[in-house]
């Protein structure tokens, strides 16, 4: 008899000492990640609202071939690893849809957008995000007015003592490059 798992998963730490990031060896989409801060954020998606049914869990972040969990202090990942692994296991062999239609609409909706705003999804995408998600993190885009883009930080990079610095030296540096009239990047 086989105890061979039938997804692999391996963790990883993060520069958050409350995020473990767990590596899968497929791909669960192709492209972007999907936030959950909270338990209600997670309503209707099948693997996050799983994985808030475990305790500590306090955060929840999905990727394209990963899941970034945070715990909450009080807890260890030794109490927490084994289940997280067990659950995400579970959950991504169930077969059964992982994030909610609404959900993987709303990441997918881009009409109407300026030609900066064109420019700085495709930086982020091709370019930070999977440095970034390489932590266990996501930085989306929130929105760009008057010179000063807000963006999302995600999973590891939510509460990273090193994430201003990322925010300000790498992603603002590297943005202002492109987009002549970016002053500012804040995260909300």
């Amino acid at each position: 008899m086989s105890n061979a798992r039938k997804v692999g998963i391996t963790a990883q730490v993060t520069p958050n000492p409350n995020t473990l990031k767990f590596l899968l060896d497929r791909d669960l989409f192709e492209s972007g990640s999907f936030n959950f801060p909270n338990r209600d954020a997670a309503a209707g998606s099948y693997l996050p609202e799983y994985l808030f049914g475990l305790d500590g869990v306090e955060g929840v972040m999905i990727g394209t071939n990963f899941v970034s969990v945070t715990k909450a202090a009080s807890v260890d990942w030794s109490d927490m690893a084994e289940p997280l692994i067990d659950a995400i296991e579970d959950a991504v062999s169930s077969g059964d849809e992982l994030i909610d239609k609404a959900h993987r609409l709303k990441a997918a909706s881009s009409e109407g957008e300026s030609e900066d705003v064109v420019k700085i999804k495709s930086i982020l995408d091709n370019e930070i995000r999977p440095a970034v998600a390489m932590d266990g993190g996501d930085i989306t885009f929130d929105r760009y007015e008057d010179g000063i883009l807000t963006l999302h930080l995600q999973g590891a990079c939510s509460s990273c003592p090193s994430s201003i610095m990322t925010l300000k030296m790498g992603i603002e540096n590297r943005l202002k490059e492109e987009i002549p009239g970016l002053r500012e990047v804040v995260q909300v």
